[in-house]
């Protein structure tokens, strides 16, 4: 896999977080060369002020922190760690870090920014750069060509400004606007919903994952969560908006409840529904992480999951293989791994390498999922 990136007689070695052996995945792509290359024709001034939103793994921060005065904001805590890492492998300049539901500085001159999946976050980002930005600042967006779409360039325009495109180059395409549309949209951060067969409301920050509804995999995952855990220690691993700590701390009040995630927007989330939904006082941790670094061997008796496929745009399994070692390690002995899937990802052959095939049963299925129990 390539780790090097050479451009503009420069080069600079870099690695997606976490750092694996024979690893796959580039840690930059086309759209990220596209914006320097086009950045670096516009011939800047040294020591200007650059935001750069959605950062993946620090390619872009890594490059310009060499002349300018860099602050990336990321919604990813693994984005945030990947940036660190590279910086101080390639010896780069020091930057600041950001999450993208901090109030963006006015005091920037130019504004980089990978497009992101989720249009509720994109929607959230253009109205804070709408808010925070005079009209003269330019903002230069790059995706993908193929997810470049009219109704994106209509969001650009309504949220944000003048919007333009460029011409498409190995696949990517630049994004340019400003910040002068005449009427501010208002853009509230927070959808709610009721989950009305389950009694409670779940809100949801910008870019938590189906946070306009409740999606089929935890509608079927609540209906199977057990109720009979006393005061055990529970880890919900990748745990988007809490839901799922939601119907556990319902059903078990005595437990303690930590919740997961990589996302700085699901923690915070998650925090506020726990606190919203359950009674009385309780042991509740809501942290983004990489999975489950740093904690403790032995200190969990249950680990509920519903593992992601993707890490920023790119379909991958490795974050399920991950999380699944990193629950075996935290989980005490007899403790237990819930896990949902999709019945074509095959988790039953993933956990039955790592538990061993007489320690995984099937407690649940329908047409389109599995739920999986694996014991220590």
């Amino acid at each position: 896999m390539k780790t090097e990136l050479a451009l503009h007689e420069r080069t600079l070695s870099l690695h997606r977080f976490p750092k694996r052996n024979n690893e796959t995945l580039q840690a930059w792509d086309a759209g990220d060369e596209y914006l320097i290359n086009h950045v670096e024709e516009l011939a800047l001034e040294p020591n200007r002020h650059i935001l750069i939103l959605n950062d993946n793994f620090g390619a872009l921060s890594c490059w310009f922190s060499q002349n300018h005065n860099v602050t990336v904001m990321s919604d990813s805590f693994i984005s945030h760690q990947g940036c660190k890492a590279n910086l101080t492998l390639n010896q780069c300049n020091p930057i600041k870090f950001a999450t993208t539901f901090e109030a963006i500085s006015s005091k920037v001159d130019l504004v980089l920014m990978q497009l992101p999946k989720s249009n509720r976050h994109l929607i959230w980002q253009l109205h804070q750069l709408r808010n925070a930005l005079p009209q003269n600042v330019p903002i230069i967006g790059v995706n993908k060509a193929k997810e470049i779409h009219t109704s994106t360039l209509k969001l650009f325009e309504k949220h944000l400004g003048t919007t333009t495109t460029s011409l498409a180059w190995k696949k990517h395409r630049l994004v340019f606007s400003q910040a002068d549309s005449i009427q501010l949209k208002e853009v509230s951060p927070v959808t709610s919903w009721e989950v009305e067969e389950h009694g409670f409301w779940l809100d949801n920050l910008p870019n938590v994952y189906s946070g306009e509804s409740l999606d089929l995999g935890a509608r079927f995952m609540l209906q199977h969560l057990p109720s009979n855990l006393g005061d055990k220690k529970v880890i919900d691993l990748g745990c988007g908006n809490g839901v799922l700590s939601v119907k556990l701390g319902q059903l078990n009040p005595d437990i303690s409840l930590t919740c997961v995630d990589e996302s700085f927007m699901s923690v915070e989330s998650a925090k506020r529904n726990l606190e919203h939904n359950l009674e009385g006082e309780r042991e509740i941790r809501c942290i983004a992480n990489n999975c489950l670094d740093n904690f403790e061997a032995k200190s969990a008796d249950l680990v509920v999951c519903n593992p992601p496929f993707h890490q920023q745009q790119a379909v991958t399994d490795h974050i399920a293989w991950q999380m699944f070692c990193d629950a075996k390690h935290v989980l005490d002995n007899a403790g237990q791994l819930l896990v949902i899937g999709n019945r074509h990802l095959g988790y039953d052959v993933k956990l039955s390498r790592l538990f061993g095939k007489s320690n995984v049963k099937q407690i649940a299925s329908n047409n389109k999922f599995v739920i999986l129990q694996a014991t220590k």
